[in-house]
């Protein structure tokens, strides 16, 4: 799998980051977060102003203006998911059927800390996935040719 850059031109250099494991535009981020704090603190003072008028208690009133501002976040939240889309493509390539790459990549996982694990101790939803994937039996086969290789003295 490769990730690909949408549209014809490369991207300028430093114009992306790596934010919870996903690529964004620095200037979209910035932009979702100015949009994030007004939508939130106008939700909160509007709801603040009208509240005040109407709750009796001012302590109350603030709390629930608090409310309106933590719902301004999931509105500007839906906002920027709409206004800003994804950066990339993730595309299957021919290499991914490939035999060889495919073992370079079980031995890379094996040489984690973690290792390969076994298939017996995944959980059976992830089984239905990697069967699904057409990807059960190449964890199998891997897992079979690691239990049938003597071990070094």
């Amino acid at each position: 799998m490769t990730s690909e850059h949408q549209g014809s031109q490369p991207a300028p250099q430093g114009r992306f980051a790596e934010v919870w494991g996903d690529t964004v535009d620095l200037k979209h981020l910035a932009w979702a977060i100015g949009i994030g704090i007004g939508i939130s603190i106008f939700g909160f003072y509007v709801a603040s102003h009208w509240l005040t008028s109407v709750v009796e208690s001012k302590q109350l009133a603030h709390a629930y203006a608090m409310l309106a501002g933590l719902a301004g976040c999931i509105i500007a939240g839906v906002i920027c998911a709409k206004a800003f889309p994804p950066k990339r493509e993730v595309t299957e390539t021919e290499i991914s059927i490939d035999p060889q790459w495919r073992q370079e990549v079980l031995d890379e996982l094996a040489m984690t800390s973690g290792g390969m694990g076994s298939i017996a101790d995944l959980p059976p939803t992830v089984t239905k996935e990697l069967k699904e994937l057409k990807l059960y039996d190449l964890f199998a086969d891997a897992e079979s040719s690691v239990r049938n290789v003597p071990a070094s003295r």
